[in-house]
């Protein structure tokens, strides 16, 4: 596992990252003290470390296994693009404040996977309390994108084997596959095995995320699709088609997008200032889309930061969130790295792009 540098006087936003150790770096007469923060230490402060690649995984040789297609998501996929770009054409005849509402149900399912089934449950880089869990398993039935177990199983492994047979979204096999692909055939069984074998208690343990997978088909029925059709039909007289097409379905397609952009363009377009032996990308659109999620480079750097990027609520409104709650006292314990360890890790892995801003 490779190790990261910061000062002596290094601190995070509100909690020291890990374990440090110190040692002596000579260079002459010159004596530098440098800290080591261990990425395992780093993890272990969360009480987890299935979110680090694996250096020691080898794709198995031979021939790769059949593309099995999986025609009922193929289907399913099919028909919800094509509602979707039927709602782009009932844009000019919805109402203000129903356009507001998809707006509004668009941001609240946002949330749910980036504050929710990524930044806490997945990585465990800050804390929050019961009401803030309630919310945010609410708000990630209204994105739909499998339940936060389910969820947060799959991005530790794409994160655990990254770029891999054995990472859900392997983004080597091209941009479809990366995108939308990946849900469309049946996964690899390296993703399936490895999958299995992490240690998912501190999910099981969550009362709240298993309260959501028990009942998470009664949720998605009601939370992503009846809900945002219900509100501007029965509220301010809105159609039913122009209800049900833009607040459930337009939306609910855009919030999908939005988040596998982060899988496939986030992997793919952008500079590499952290770590350039990795294929992650920094790309500001596609944060800009996913609030926050597009400093991609950053995050597999470093999946530890709560605020997955070095600088703070610029395009990136689910930390704004994140630190809002913490004022609220709804949420606690941020893991921030320092801009000692940033910069040492930029000089050291970097692209040198940091260097032009």
């Amino acid at each position: 596992l490779s190790k990261e540098f910061s000062s002596a006087s290094s601190t995070t936003t509100t909690t020291t990252l890990g374990t440090i150790t110190s040692r002596m770096a000579r260079n002459g007469n010159a004596v530098m003290e440098k800290n080591l923060i261990n990425h395992e230490d780093l993890a272990g402060d969360r009480g987890m470390v299935d979110d680090i690649f694996d250096e020691t995984y080898r794709e198995k040789e031979g021939p790769k296994p059949p593309v099995i297609y999986v025609w009922r998501n193929i289907i399913l996929m099919s028909l919800l693009h094509l509602g979707a770009v039927f709602a782009l054409t009932l844009i000019p005849s919805a109402k203000i404040q129903t356009l507001a509402w998809a707006v509004l149900c668009f941001l609240v399912s946002a949330l749910g996977i980036t504050a929710g089934s990524h930044r806490l449950w997945s990585h465990r880089s800050y804390k929050a309390t019961l009401p803030l869990r309630i919310f945010l398993t609410i708000a990630n039935s209204v994105a739909f994108q499998n339940d936060i177990y389910e969820w947060v199983r799959d991005h530790r492994v794409h994160h655990k084997f990254s770029e891999t047979d054995a990472d859900p979204h392997n983004a080597m096999r091209g941009f479809f596959f990366s995108h939308i692909g990946w849900l469309l055939v049946r996964k690899h069984p390296d993703v399936i095995e490895k999958g299995q074998k992490l240690d998912l208690s501190d999910i099981k343990a969550d009362k709240v995320v298993m309260f959501q997978r028990k009942y998470y088909k009664p949720s998605v029925v009601l939370l992503c699709f009846a809900l945002p059709t219900f509100v501007p039909w029965y509220f301010w007289d809105e159609s039913i088609v122009i209800s049900f097409f833009i607040p459930a379905i337009l939306r609910y397609t855009v919030g999908l997008n939005a988040t596998w952009l982060v899988n496939s363009a986030a992997h793919m377009f952008g500079n590499r200032p952290y770590d350039q032996n990795i294929n992650p990308r920094e790309n500001p659109l596609v944060s800009l889309g996913a609030l926050g999620e597009g400093f991609h480079n950053y995050h597999h750097t470093f999946p530890y930061d709560y605020s997955t990027s070095e600088f703070g609520w610029r395009f990136n409104l689910t930390t704004a969130f994140i630190d809002l709650m913490c004022l609220l006292g709804l949420a606690s314990d941020r893991k921030k790295v320092s801009k000692e360890v940033i910069l040492a890790r930029k000089m050291r892995t970097g692209d040198g792009s940091h260097k032009s801003g």
